[in-house]
């Protein structure tokens, strides 16, 4: 059975490899399929194009797309996009300079509260990569603040709403399913069970972007219980939708690494391909 992982991150976000560092870790695990899917950025998948051809892996040219919705971001998984799509690009861009304001706000108000990070150090952990939050709860590991990035996501710091989050620019999660049908992809919600503060994406949203042409839905991920991933088998099969399951690999960011620790079944692939094709 190929392993097909449709869900990972390079350096050129919030991974710790780069995009030749993944494909390469890719083909060592016996993965067939790999799909990169940085944070608001297509900038990797040149790179891991050319190393996915070297290693004879299929490489699915993808993005995650932050939208928003009622203050929490929705993460929608894009595969098969047209990367020189002006529109996207636009998009892109936008979300990216957002980024690096927020990022700086964010280190103000944490400062203001006495903690001691520095901009400066953001950037450099960021490196070509566009800011995100991880980056920020790297620095917060580093001064001593935290044990861990995963408790720097509460009230008290970066959590949404927390007392140092800053609102970002983000599409509505319908408005970004529109976004990514034009530039000719195919969308997957990804990781539903994960949503602001641990919660779960809204079952009316998840409804309403089925109805408005969302192709699959991301069941299997390694923050999901068993019970949740039998859970949206089910919402998926109700609605419609295409099973997914992906590792969501951010590198050494996440203890083990986890790339292609969980996979997508072959058939709900070739179907989800089938759909791209469509286009």
């Amino acid at each position: 059975m190929p392993g097909i992982d449709l869900h990972a991150h390079t350096n050129r976000s919030d991974g710790t490899f780069t995009p030749r560092e993944v494909v390469e870790l890719a083909a060592r695990r016996g993965l067939s399929v790999l799909a990169v899917t940085d944070h608001d950025t297509t900038e990797g998948l040149a790179e891991a194009a050319a190393a996915a051809g070297e290693a004879g892996i299929e490489l699915v040219p993808g993005l995650e797309l932050s939208s928003m919705y009622e203050g929490s971001s929705i993460h929608v998984l894009a595969y098969w996009i047209r990367v020189d799509d002006r529109e996207l690009q636009v998009e892109l861009s936008r979300l990216r300079d957002d980024r690096l304001r927020r990022g700086e706000r964010m280190v103000e108000k944490l400062q203001a509260l006495g903690y001691p990070i520095s901009f400066e150090r953001v950037r450099e952990i960021a490196g070509e990569a566009s800011i995100v939050r991880p980056h920020v709860a790297q620095a917060l590991v580093e001064a001593g603040v935290v044990a861990t990035e995963h408790d720097a996501y509460t009230s008290e710091l970066i959590a949404d709403g927390g007392r140092a989050d800053e609102p970002k620019h983000a599409l509505h999660p319908l408005d970004a399913l529109a976004l990514i049908r034009r530039a000719g992809g195919v969308s997957v919600l990804a990781h539903p069970g994960m949503w602001g503060d641990q919660r779960e994406v809204p079952g009316e949203l998840i409804q309403a972007m089925a109805a408005a042409g969302m192709e699959g839905l991301e069941t299997d991920h390694p923050d999901h219980t068993p019970e949740q991933r039998i859970r949206y088998a089910e919402v998926a099969g109700a609605l419609g939708l295409l099973a997914t399951g992906s590792s969501d690999c951010h590198g050494t960011r996440y203890d083990p690494v986890r790339l292609g620790t969980v996979t997508t079944d072959p058939l709900s692939f070739a179907a989800l391909r089938e759909r791209a094709g469509a286009r």
